[in-house]
């Protein structure tokens, strides 16, 4: 049996509940990380592969048991090639540089502007340059996801790179059957719509937004920010973003108040529910594809490289989120989406992704396996909570959920304060009178974490009582 590493926030397998998901960030703050990462597990799961998640986080310290105990490392990626993800893409070669397994990188992405002005990415060229060249000393070539990251690393003097697209487009196999459900939008259209933060607040996206609330009863926003889901479920505005109100994910926002919200922990549920929508639209590229994997026509609203190279690699109805007119209207959108090159080309697309990781020597369920059908039933045995929706109402289900795990994370902290307690005693009874005193002191200890528990105790007793 081959075991493969991949690099995931959680298994596509593990249900786990809103509230722990939403305090260990499975999801490492975007909820679209774990579409291409569910997708890259299903395809690479065969009946002599088995797929293990590794975590969002790197631990270099690991690399020895990873030698021993895998065959290969997958990392999917998004778009890494940015500046702010640099100090991670350095933990990431640090890590890879110590394997002795082949380390397969399917689809990565530079994000600049829509220009495809590579400038503000020099400064960080050496650490793309250094992650790069340790892929390549184990592996045939790098996937990339477009056009200008093509360019950006082979302007660099790489050359064995392919552009694949991202493996979330795969998640069907060569299937891909996206078709409108009716002529034209109406009133009683059920239509979705998502944004980042910086659309909403900076490109116009809130005043579209808005608008298209007031014309379709049954618009639906769904957000991806950790900081969405935690507005949503405990009404916590700490977070930078959270000072965006014209998100709907934030409670003043009119959306939110009539539940017109949800954020998704799980791919599953997510491609589910758009399911029975007519059409999609904004600035998410993961939130677009979700829809399109649910079969429901979608346009994207492109606001940087890393949207519009793989909206123009796949043909996937865009726009870019500058030439927005203030009047739009989604029908607009809608009655302009040519879905024939999207669904087309599919296969052909399909091929040369597969292509790819025969290369890599990867094996895929649709070519070596059943398709995914063992995937897909065991996917559809398992239990996922629903989409996160606005906390507007004194629910007794949902207040016993969110006490109840709270009262657990109570529980656990007096445990571990009480364990740390015999341990200071013990170190105290045992040490130097000069190393017997603790560095922080115990009552500061306990109070830490009492506020730990406190702040959002009190957040959501006061959400309650709203």
């Amino acid at each position: 049996m081959k075991r493969i590493l991949l690099r995931s926030g959680k298994s596509p397998y593990d249900a786990v509940p809103v509230e722990q998901a939403l305090h260990q960030d499975v999801f490492a703050t975007n909820s679209g990380n774990l579409i291409f990462s569910d997708a890259a597990h299903k395809i690479l799961e065969t009946p002599d592969t088995e797929v293990v998640s590794n975590g969002i986080r790197t631990n270099v310290a690991a690399a020895g048991r990873i030698n021993e105990e895998y065959d290969a490392f997958v990392v999917p990626l998004a778009n890494a090639f940015r500046p702010s993800f640099e100090p991670q893409l350095r933990r990431l070669t640090q890590l890879i540089s110590k394997l002795r397994i082949p380390v397969v990188v399917p689809g990565i992405g530079a994000q600049t502007g829509l220009d495809y002005d590579p400038a503000r990415l020099k400064p960080m060229e050496p650490a793309v340059r250094e992650f790069v060249a340790a892929v390549l000393d184990r592996s045939a070539s790098i996937g990339v996801r477009g056009e200008f990251t093509e360019r950006y690393l082979k302007d660099m003097g790489f050359g064995d790179v392919e552009v694949i697209g991202c493996p979330s487009m795969f998640m069907y196999g060569k299937d891909l059957d996206v078709r409108k459900s009716a002529p034209a939008l109406g009133p009683e259209s059920r239509i979705a719509v998502n944004g980042s933060h910086s659309a909403v607040k900076s490109q116009g996206l809130d005043q579209v937004i808005r608008r298209t609330h007031t014309r379709y009863p049954h618009l639906r926003f769904i957000g991806q920010n950790l900081s969405d889901a935690r507005q949503l479920h405990w009404r916590d505005l700490s977070d930078p973003n959270g000072s965006v109100t014209a998100m709907p994910t934030h409670p003043d926002h009119p959306m939110y108040r009539e539940d017109k919200v949800r954020v998704y922990i799980d791919p599953v549920t997510w491609i589910d529910d758009l399911r029975d929508f007519d059409f999609s639209f904004g600035s998410r590229i993961h939130g677009n594809i979700a829809a399109l994997l649910a079969g429901t026509p979608a346009t994207v609203l492109c606001g940087d490289s890393r949207t519009l190279e793989l909206c123009r690699y796949f043909d996937i109805p865009h726009r870019r989120i500058t030439a927005l007119p203030r009047d739009l209207d989604p029908a607009e959108l809608y009655a302009e989406a040519d879905l024939g090159a999207l669904t087309g080309g599919h296969q052909e697309r399909f091929e040369r992704f597969t292509g790819f990781l025969d290369r890599n020597g990867l094996r895929n369920t649709f070519t070596h396996g059943d398709a995914g059908a063992a995937y897909d039933r065991r996917m559809a045995s398992l239990t996922f909570p629903a989409g996160i929706r606005p906390w507007n109402d004194a629910d007794v289900t949902s207040l016993t959920t969110r006490f109840g795990w709270l009262q657990t994370r109570i529980t656990e902290l007096s445990a571990d304060n009480a364990k740390l307690k015999r341990d200071l005693d013990r170190a105290r009874k045992g040490a130097p009178k000069a190393l017997a005193q603790p560095a922080v002191p115990q009552r500061s200890v306990y109070r830490m974490a009492r506020r730990a528990v406190g702040r959002p105790l009190r957040k959501a007793l006061q959400s309650g009582r709203r």
